[in-house]
C-alpha cells in the first residue's frame, strides 16, 4: 500500500512539473498594457559575428555595445532582442551572468529593455569557443551558430545540461525589471530539422515554467510547414510573438489572424528591403495595430547582413542593403528612414 501511494504522489508530482504555467490572457493584456510602443531591433555589436562572440570574457565589447546603444536610443528604441550561447555558459556559467548584467546596466542607461533568446535552429551547425571565424566577404551570417549545436541538438541525452543552464539563467534574473521578456527558442524546426526539434521546444518551455519568471515567455511563429510546432508555440507562449519579411499584405494577413487569439502580439523578425519589407510602410501597421516591432539587423559589421540571404562569397556592397540601419561610424543608411523611425517612435 505504501508502495502505491508513493508511486500515485510521484506520478501527480511528475504531472505537476509538466503542466504549463501560461499566462491568462487577462494578465498578458495587463503586461502589455503597461508598455509603451515597443520598437527596436535585434542586436548583435558589429564587432562580433556572432553570439560566442559577442558573450564569451575576451571579445565582450562593452566600448562597442554603448555606442551603439546611443544610436539606438536615438531612434526611440526601447527594446532589443538578444541572443544568448549555451557555450558560453558551459565554460563559465558565473562570467557570463556577470557579462549579461554588465548589458543590462548599459542598455538601462540607453532605457532599453532587452529581450534575451536562449535556443536557436539557425546557420552553423557545430559551434566551438575561442576565436571565432573571421567574416567570408559578402556572405549573409556567414559565423552565426547554432544554439545548441547540432550533434547536443540531435542527442536529448545531452540535454541535462542545457536545463541548467536555462534554469540557471532564468534563476538568476527571473524578477530583472531591466528585462521586457524572453525568447526561448529562434526558429525551431530551421535548417532542416523540421520535427525533430518539437521535443526540446516542449522541454525549453517545461523548464521555463518551473521557474516561472515575472517577465512573459514566448516562442515566435516564423514557417507554415509546420503546423504542429506553430499550434504548440501559439498556445503555450504568454505573448505571441512572430516573424514575417514579406509586403504590406502579407504582415497585415499575419496581424489579422494572430489577433484572433486574444494575446498581445510582438513582432519579433522583420525588415528586408528586396522583399519590400520597410520600416516607412510596416511600422504604421505595427503602430496602429498596437504590435510591437523588432527588425533585423542593426548596425553593420561581421554579421554581413546588409547581403541578402544566399550571398555569394566576394559579393559587392549592395546597392540595397538588406537588413541594418547604421554603418559603423554611426552614419544611417538612410536618413530618411532614421528621421521616420525617430517622428513615428516619438509621436503619441
Amino acid at each position: 500500500m505504501k508502495k502505491m501511494l508513493f508511486i500515485f504522489l510521484c506520478s501527480i508530482q511528475i504531472a505537476y512539473a509538466q503542466t504549463p504555467n501560461i499566462w491568462t490572457k487577462e494578465k498578458a493584456k495587463e503586461w502589455y498594457a503597461h508598455q509603451p510602443f515597443l520598437t527596436g531591433a535585434d542586436f548583435l555589436p558589429s564587432t562580433a559575428i556572432n553570439q560566442l562572440e559577442m558573450w564569451q570574457a575576451d571579445t565582450f565589447d562593452t566600448t562597442t555595445i554603448n555606442r551603439e546603444l546611443t544610436w539606438a536610443e536615438s531612434l526611440g528604441f526601447n527594446t532589443l532582442r538578444v541572443f544568448l550561447h549555451n557555450l558560453v555558459w558551459q565554460q563559465d556559467a558565473k562570467g557570463l551572468k556577470k557579462r549579461i548584467n554588465i548589458f543590462l546596466t548599459i542598455a538601462e542607461r540607453h532605457h532599453i529593455k532587452p529581450m534575451f533568446v536562449f535556443f536557436d535552429d539557425c546557420w552553423n551547425p557545430e559551434p566551438a569557443m575561442g576565436k571565432q571565424p573571421d567574416p567570408q566577404i559578402g556572405v549573409h551570417n556567414s559565423g552565426w551558430m547554432r544554439s545548441p549545436g547540432k550533434t547536443m541538438h540531435n542527442d536529448s541525452t545531452q540535454w541535462g545540461v542545457l536545463e541548467t543552464y536555462v534554469k540557471d539563467i532564468l534563476n538568476s534574473f527571473k524578477n530583472d525589471k531591466r528585462i521586457l521578456m524572453w525568447d526561448l527558442y529562434n526558429e525551431p524546426a530551421n535548417s532542416d530539422y523540421g520535427l525533430s526539434s518539437f521535443p526540446l521546444l516542449k522541454k525549453i518551455f517545461q523548464w521555463a515554467w518551473t521557474v516561472r519568471p515575472s517577465q512573459p515567455l514566448t516562442v515566435g511563429v516564423w514557417f507554415e510547414d509546420f503546423p504542429a510546432i506553430n499550434a504548440y508555440q501559439l498556445s503555450h507562449s504568454d505573448v505571441i510573438s512572430f516573424h514575417n519579411y514579406g509586403d504590406t499584405n502579407s504582415l497585415k494577413s499575419t496581424i489579422d489572424s494572430l489577433e484572433k487569439r486574444g494575446r498581445p502580439i510582438i513582432c519579433t523578425e522583420y525588415m528586408a528591403r528586396k522583399q519590400n519589407s520597410l520600416f516607412i510602410t510596416h511600422l504604421p501597421i505595427f503602430k496602429a495595430h498596437k504590435v510591437a516591432a523588432i527588425n533585423w539587423g542593426f548596425v553593420s559589421g561581421k554579421s554581413n547582413t546588409i547581403f541578402p540571404w544566399g550571398s555569394k562569397l566576394g559579393s559587392p556592397e549592395p546597392a540595397i542593403w538588406f537588413h541594418d540601419i547604421f554603418r559603423k561610424d554611426g552614419t544611417p543608411y538612410d536618413s530618411k528612414e532614421t528621421d521616420f523611425i525617430k517622428k513615428i517612435n516619438h509621436q503619441n
